[in-house]
């Protein structure tokens, strides 16, 4: 029984992209990277219930797509269903990737389990405090114009609440993403800062992948935080450089009296690193064993490596990086896909 009073702290973890690379009857016997998403999923899940937080939100993307094989969804689900009777909420807002709505069952009729089905508010009664988390499923097309409507339609004012945080899968000008860091400022589906009402303590959303916290400046007042916990796992070499994880989030009262954010906490996730391996210009069939030889003495044995070649590479030294050479070469430890165009124009991961 957890006893705690003036403050309760969330744990907010989003794009976890469960069932990426799971087959469930793989053609090809090698390492998958399902297992990776799944296993940081589960280390979220268990924190919370280790260190008895009042509720858990996931920002979306719960699936890596809509059509999901039932015995994905029957695990996921049953993995919802596991933390749930632990006692703690658990909401949950559905992603694009989801096309805006979880697959259906039974599992998700567990009274802790609450999902934005449609734009609406829900309420608790934690530490001390009345919370309202107001959200919608992900708004594919054109999220931008009629957000203003999209947030109203939530009945989100229509009872105060001592903390109010709005949840979204969306992109909101200043969210920056890829190893340039392309900030969003336009487009139809990039949400103005302006339009985030000002009334909220802080907005939770999923969709971008690399871990931030805009501050939106509000007239008079504190800047309004906008969170994204990022993804649980590295989903393509665009992230390779990006820390994952979730976070940790503390609401109490402020020495005027009023709620407020106490603290926000990024907590790290492990992830297998990303190694990108250039073919050199005159690489020729015979010396591709040595080659891969130096590849395994030079790169992490968990790696996920990536092949990426020029134009110069003669197509039979591209057909020596076939799986039977790929499989007697690296370690069964290794993830292995092909960069873009390495065999003429289609990306490929041949074993891991």
């Amino acid at each position: 029984m957890r006893s705690r009073s003036s403050s309760f702290r969330l744990v907010f973890l989003a794009d976890t992209h469960l069932g990426f690379d799971q087959p469930v009857r793989p053609r090809v016997k090698r390492r998958r990277r399902g297992p990776d998403f799944l296993a940081n999923f589960r280390r979220v899940l268990a924190a919370a219930v280790e260190q008895q937080v009042d509720l858990v939100l996931h920002g979306g993307d719960l699936f890596f797509r809509s059509r999901v094989p039932e015995a994905i969804v029957d695990q996921v689900y049953g993995e919802l269903l596991a933390f749930a009777d632990h006692g703690i909420p658990l909401v949950i807002v559905p992603g694009n990737h989801e096309r805006s709505r979880l697959p259906t069952s039974l599992f998700l009729e567990h009274p802790n389990i609450h999902v934005f089905d449609a734009p609406k508010t829900f309420r608790f009664e934690l530490g001390g405090a009345r919370v309202a988390l107001a959200g919608s499923p992900c708004v594919r097309n054109n999220g931008r114009d009629g957000f203003r409507e999209l947030v109203a339609a939530t009945g989100w004012d229509d009872r105060p609440g001592d903390v109010r945080l709005l949840c979204l899968h969306q992109t909101v000008e200043g969210a920056t993403v890829g190893p340039a860091g392309y900030t969003f400022r336009n487009g139809h589906d990039v949400i103005r800062q302006r339009d985030l009402p000002e009334s909220f303590h802080a907005v939770l959303a999923g969709h971008i992948h690399r871990h931030q916290v805009l501050q939106v400046e509000r007239d008079g007042g504190r800047p309004l935080p906008v969170i994204y916990a990022g993804s649980t796992e590295r989903t393509s070499f665009a992230e390779a450089d990006e820390t994952k994880g979730y976070c940790r989030l503390v609401f109490g009262p402020s020495p005027g009296g009023d709620w407020a954010l106490d603290r926000s906490e990024f907590v790290p996730l492990p992830t297998r690193p990303m190694v990108t391996v250039e073919l050199p210009a005159q690489l020729a069939p015979a010396g591709v064993a040595g080659f891969l030889a130096g590849v395994v003495r030079n790169a992490p044995p968990n790696a996920i490596l990536r092949f990426v070649c020029s134009d110069t590479i003669s197509p039979a030294t591209r057909r020596a990086f076939g799986s039977a050479r790929l499989t007697s070469s690296l370690p069964p430890s290794m993830n292995v896909q092909f960069g873009l165009g390495f065999f003429r124009g289609r990306t490929s991961e041949v074993r891991s």
